[in-house]
């Protein structure tokens, strides 16, 4: 076998990169090293330079996540090098573990941290849809498409913005009875027979309709509208790349575009979208990533002081 296609396969699966020689005065930080599958990770480096800087999760799975890097705002200096920071979100699929964070510059890697994926069990259940959730759910439309390409188009998207740096509070009462757990291996049964299979990506709060929704943290509203699936939605961008997401509302009370304080009202629980009974549906996204709720409520997804800390800044 050539050489040049043994190094191509063992880049693909995440097991050997190129390194280069890291930058003068070159620093990082991470935070935490130890990770759970829907736990997310900040970075911060500075004396990086260039501009296609880019954080990756790679492991003998091949690469599991990734992120952009973004200047702090206000900006911020170690040493006289500007601080630049990501964050991901190692997947829920994530197998436990080694695994390595690479800093990557276009094609070359110039850091490469080891950490640890810890074992991550999650629960299965089985939920039967009538006809009207399985028509949701099962038939194609163009609505349906045009909505999800929107969404994903907010949830890919890395801003500049910082309006959260606290722990995230749940949008009710963090006492809530749950109906869905973050991670749960969910087999839906369709009226018709069939099957299929998806993974729960937050937490669903067994309320009755008419219940207040607030904002978990400060942020700006990146979405509230009806949507096919999700019913009565809001998205609120609260750091470059992260979000909360709150679906199946009977009410929105704000409006894309509008910034929010910790606590603002949203709207009111309902069952619109496809849903089997009054709820409401709280995700967290980091990079795109599902990421555990209850993880973003116990420490801030983006410890700033902490970082500056670890960097010497």
């Amino acid at each position: 076998m050539k050489k040049s296609l043994v190094f191509f396969i063992l880049l693909a699966v995440g097991v050997a990169a190129p390194l280069v020689a890291q930058p003068p005065h070159f620093k990082a930080a991470v935070i935490p090293e130890h990770l759970l599958p829907g736990e997310p990770v900040s970075v911060a480096i500075a004396g990086a330079g260039g501009a296609n800087l880019r954080l990756s999760l790679v492991s003998d799975q091949g690469r599991l996540a990734k992120a952009v890097f973004w200047t702090l705002s206000p900006r911020v200096f170690v040493e006289g090098n500007i601080v630049q920071a990501a964050l991901l979100t190692v997947p829920s699929t994530a197998k436990p573990g080694s695994a390595t964070l690479r800093i990557e510059n276009g094609d070359a890697v110039i850091k490469e941290f080891a950490i640890t994926i810890g074992d991550r069990k999650f629960a299965s259940e089985e939920i039967a849809l009538n006809g009207r959730n399985t028509e949701i759910r099962a038939v194609p439309s163009a609505l349906k498409t045009q909505q999800a390409g929107r969404l994903w188009a907010i949830l890919s998207r890395t801003g500049k913005d910082v309006y959260a740096v606290s722990a995230f509070a749940p949008p009710v009462p963090a006492d809530t009875r749950r109906t869905g757990f973050f991670g749960d291996r969910r087999v839906y049964r369709y009226n018709t027979g069939k099957t299929d299979t998806a993974i729960h990506a937050g937490i669903d709060y067994g309320v009755p309709t008419g219940t207040t929704v607030r904002a978990c943290a400060d942020g700006k509203v990146a979405l509230a509208e009806y949507r096919e699936v999700t019913g009565n939605s809001v998205v609120i961008e609260h750091l470059p790349g992260v979000y909360s997401i709150y679906y199946h509302m009977s009410k929105l009370a704000v409006k894309e575009g509008t910034v929010v304080q910790n606590g603002r009202v949203l709207g009111e629980s309902g069952a619109t979208g496809l849903a089997t009974g009054p709820h409401l549906h709280w995700e967290i996204r980091v990079a795109g990533e599902n990421t555990d709720p209850d993880i973003c409520s116990a420490r801030p997804i983006f410890d700033r002081d902490a970082l500056l800390a670890k960097l010497g800044g």
